[in-house]
């Protein structure tokens, strides 16, 4: 048991009746990216290994709890701001907001970051993650820190190998191991689930199957997200070449592996999904700030959420009795 870092967290206020604890996960993981103590021997269910650790792990956390799957009130984020004041924090870490920008007088975040800035307290915010098209950044305050996403020198790919010898390089955070058995593919965006037992599932779109052994889709996306069945998602022209390879073949095989985590070499670039400038509010006052690493990170999380967002997923129940740290593919 670590019993130091029960000093971590030092305080904690609710603002939305459902109590201190983190339902979602969502701000688990970004506080613990901000100031997470250093973890070695950390990963996924074995996906990137190493020594996890937030960006000051020399730093206290206290949490303020304003968000429900149902959103995030003003009067909730307003008070909260009041109250992280008054308690004296150093810096404030914000790590929501809208699909749009505001002005400052109707930007809640602007309002309370403007309180906490005239106390001498920054307020560091995230860009939003509504890129990559251009003026869709939301923190646009000048009293406010913004931040993009970039990726890291760590990519994490999913291979999926067909039944001619030929590989596909996929993207997904997919912890189940097939140990590299092969089985049947079957195409179709709308299949019975009698088709599919049994079988792996392609389909142009992210559909879910209780009964497919695994799952592959196609989409640009240039980071990757946790799965609670194998999954590998394509380029569009892998996956153009992977139903080729279906429609020309009798009986089709292949097998989805487990993903593994490589040097990235192209590093550090804006994630497509961080939003951009310019500022649509002040447009001589540039928007995003700074970037910082907000791809695939490695991240604690919490026991009461499933890492995939899957009801089905039950992998949070061992989380609740080991070391285990999450990969999450955004950090709004």
């Amino acid at each position: 048991m670590c019993l130091h870092c029960f000093s971590k967290l030092i305080g904690a206020r609710d603002y939305t009746s459902e109590g201190t604890r983190d339902l979602q996960g969502h701000g688990t993981h970004t506080a613990s990216t901000a100031a997470g103590n250093a973890v070695v021997d950390t990963s996924f269910f074995g996906i990137g290994n190493g020594t996890a650790r937030g960006g000051v792990p020399a730093s206290r956390v206290a949490a303020y709890k304003v968000c429900t799957m149902t959103g995030c009130s003003d009067d909730n984020v307003l008070s909260a701001f009041d109250d992280a004041i008054a308690d004296g924090v150093d810096f404030i870490s914000v790590s929501l907001g809208g699909d749009n920008p505001s002005l400052y007088e109707e930007d809640t975040i602007a309002i309370g970051a403007f309180h906490a800035m005239a106390k001498g307290i920054l307020t560091v915010h995230s860009a939003g993650n509504s890129g990559p098209n251009p003026s869709t950044v939301v923190s646009v305050a000048p009293w406010v820190l913004s931040v993009a996403a970039t990726t890291t020198n760590r990519r994490l790919l999913t291979k999926v190998f067909l039944g001619n010898g030929k590989t596909l390089v996929g993207k997904s955070v997919n912890a189940f191991d097939l140990k590299g058995k092969k089985y049947p593919l079957v195409y179709g965006d709308y299949l019975k689930e009698s088709l599919v037992k049994g079988k792996i599932l392609v389909s142009r779109y992210s559909t879910r199957s209780e009964v497919a052994v695994a799952s592959i889709t196609t989409d640009n996306r240039d980071f990757a997200s946790i799965s609670s069945r194998p999954l590998s998602v394509l380029s569009q022209d892998d996956f153009d070449s992977l139903v080729s390879y279906i429609n020309s073949t009798r009986s089709p095989q292949g097998s989805v592996l487990k993903t593994e985590a490589i040097f990235n070499q192209s590093s550090p670039k804006v994630a497509s999904f961080s939003s951009r400038g310019p500022n649509t509010i002040a447009v001589d006052i540039l928007k995003p700030d700074i970037s910082a690493p907000g791809v695939e990170i490695l991240a604690a999380y919490s026991p009461l959420s499933s890492p995939s967002d899957d009801r089905s997923d039950e992998r949070h129940a061992w989380l609740r009795t080991s070391r285990l740290f999450i990969l999450n593919g955004l950090l709004p």
